[in-house]
């Protein structure tokens, strides 16, 4: 029995050897292969956009919702034809243009600085176009702000005639200020730190403000000082004020909407940042079709979406920033005749010129690709 149970293990011995012989080395054998995918490539592969329900809205009504000024020359004001006009408001037409591919498929609604975050959160408006400051305060709430379009700092209206050099000779002064403004707390705190002394005269809007300062029922106004330059050119006799040199704060100025809807936020920046990149790139209303269909600088064709078809992820078409551009203007194009030197305000571009400009400010578009 010994001999048989011995034999059977010897067999049994001998066809392992041979089974491990058959397959090689355990050492060499096949080991599994995880499933792998290839890289994608960031030229060509595949993004989805993200759903925006303000995108929906707008597109479903037809029209932007746009919240401005009720009147401020530059920036937002109905001309005696009763349509709107100024920087603010072009800022929501290139908006429109990029999203509907129409810069007139806007509604303006005149909003009084207090009722304007309400009127944006309430869904009144679907965007706020309307300088109004970035701050802490206001970012950490409910609101975002996509992009600066014009940085500026408040500062102080006088008479000339008080030959007034800076605004610390203000001391003991009545100071018009707007109600609902972060003027308010910036003159508060400028003053108090230095100890000096005003009396604020409050009133409800910038046009209640200039015309309490010219009837003299203030000393001085302080606001914004693209506000004040704008109320300078309305007065009687702009050349009897002077905004003085003293500017107290820092003021980003910009497009606010609501905080949650990221995808309609970044639609919004980006509208903003292809008119800044069409001036970067030389482009303008007139030439940017030529420049669409003849350009070979792969900056320009992807712009304007010659190349890479980069508007979808947005939401949007090809061609969104073609249209805002086309429709609206470069962003030196906007600046100047609302602003600047083809406008009555004749302001320098200072902080708002570009990066590379040959005086250069902060205004630095981050690139399409």
């Amino acid at each position: 029995m010994r001999s048989v149970i011995k034999a059977l293990r010897r067999t049994a011995a001998v066809g392992l050897l041979l089974w491990l012989a058959a397959c090689g080395d355990a050492g060499d054998a096949p080991k599994p292969q995880p499933v792998t995918t290839a890289a994608a490539d960031p030229a060509t592969q595949v993004l989805q956009a993200k759903a925006s329900p303000t995108l929906a809205a707008v597109r479903a009504r037809g029209y932007l919702a746009c919240g401005v000024n009720a009147g401020l020359a530059g920036f937002a004001f109905p001309d005696d034809k009763g349509t709107w006009r100024g920087f603010d408001v072009d800022i929501c037409r290139a908006v429109a243009a990029a999203v509907l591919g129409d810069a007139k498929a806007v509604r303006f609604t005149a909003i009084p600085a207090q009722d304007r975050f309400a009127a944006l959160s309430s869904g009144k408006i679907d965007i706020l176009s309307r300088n109004t400051s970035w701050t802490f305060g206001r970012d950490a709430g409910a609101l975002d702000f996509p992009a600066v379009t014009y940085f500026d700092g408040q500062g102080f209206l006088a008479p000339k005639a008080l030959g007034l050099a800076s605004a610390d000779e203000l001391n003991g002064a009545r100071i018009c200020v707007q109600a609902g403004t972060a003027s308010e707390q910036n003159m508060a705190d400028y003053f108090k730190i230095r100890g000096l002394k005003y009396s604020a005269v409050v009133s409800v809007s910038e046009a209640q403000a200039r015309e309490t300062y010219q009837g003299e029922g203030c000393d001085a106004y302080t606001a914004d000082v693209s506000a004040l330059a704008s109320a300078r050119s309305l007065m009687n006799n702009p050349n009897a004020h002077v905004v003085l040199p003293t500017v107290i704060s820092k003021e980003p100025l910009g497009p606010v909407v609501r905080q949650d809807d990221p995808a309609w936020t970044d639609i919004v920046r980006w509208s903003v940042y292809a008119l800044m990149l069409g001036e970067e790139l030389k482009l303008t209303a007139d030439n940017v079709a030529e420049a669409r269909d003849a350009s070979q600088d792969p900056r320009v064709r992807r712009l304007l979406g010659a190349q890479g078809n980069l508007g979808p992820l947005l939401g949007l078409k090809a061609d969104w920033a073609f249209q805002a551009i086309r429709q609206v203007g470069a962003y030196d194009e906007v600046f100047r005749r609302n602003l600047g030197q083809g406008s009555p305000l004749k302001l320098e571009r200072g902080l708002n010129a570009l990066w590379n400009a040959p005086q250069p400010g902060l205004h630095y578009p981050p690139p399409v690709r």
